[in-house]
């Protein structure tokens, strides 16, 4: 796990810019943190990537939003709302999964059907400077590690 400081929105829609230039179909993204902790704008970054920054809007009442560009699938999934893992499993989850780049926020609730292989992002804020975030990455599995490390010399 290593961490990384963002000083305000802008540093946080580089950084998921960044990591989107080397994600492809297949790749899971999870972000975790309370509201209002960054999770969203970091989708505004990722998205920017692909071209399709202005085309956001919080999937929390409609479970997923799907964004094409380049022949790219991105799905950019809020699962707070769902009771449990065979909720996610019902609405066709894992589909999502094999057939796209997955952005999922509060991805943990949904923790026992992920892949073996993902990037969790824990957003927190600073409690003395209302911009700072801090992102914690955790890779889990193999497959995303060296990507990661290259990407920011982790």
């Amino acid at each position: 796990m290593f961490e990384l400081i963002s000083h305000n929105e802008s540093e946080t829609k580089e950084i998921a810019c960044k990591l989107a230039s080397k994600l492809k179909k297949g790749d899971i993204i999870v972000l975790s943190g309370d509201l209002g902790s960054g999770k969203t704008k970091f989708t505004e970054g990722f998205l920017s990537f692909w071209g399709l920054e202005d085309e956001i809007s919080s999937p929390t009442f409609t479970i997923v939003n799907e964004y094409t560009s380049n022949d790219v699938n991105i799905y950019h999934l809020d699962v707070y709302r769902l009771e449990d893992s065979d909720e996610f499993l019902s609405i066709g989850g894992l589909e999502y999964f094999e057939n796209g780049i997955c952005i999922i926020e509060w991805g943990e609730l949904i923790k026992d059907v992920l892949p073996n292989n993902y990037i969790q992002i824990i957003f927190s804020k600073d409690t003395k400077n209302e911009n700072i975030r801090y992102l914690k990455f955790n890779i889990i599995g193999e497959k995303l590690k060296q990507t990661i490390k290259e990407l920011f010399n982790k």
